[in-house]
């Protein structure tokens, strides 16, 4: 009787706990993915830029 009630005591205990770990993820809406996209791809233009600029003035000051 101990070892089934210890058994079924552990089942549940292990059960809760993989449930609790692996349930945890966060679900986004599509007006969510989409605006963290668009922030991206934002992102992505402004580093564009930064590497023109710095080309530019690595250009101007060859030429000087």
């Amino acid at each position: 009787m101990k070892k089934s009630l210890l058994s079924t005591l552990l089942f549940l205990f292990f059960t809760l706990s993989i449930s609790t770990f692996t349930s945890c993820r966060e679900d986004k809406t599509a007006g969510e993915k989409i605006e963290e996209g668009v922030e991206d791809i934002g992102d992505d233009i402004e580093e564009g830029v930064e590497e023109i600029e710095d080309e530019i003035d690595d250009n101007s000051d060859a030429n000087n």
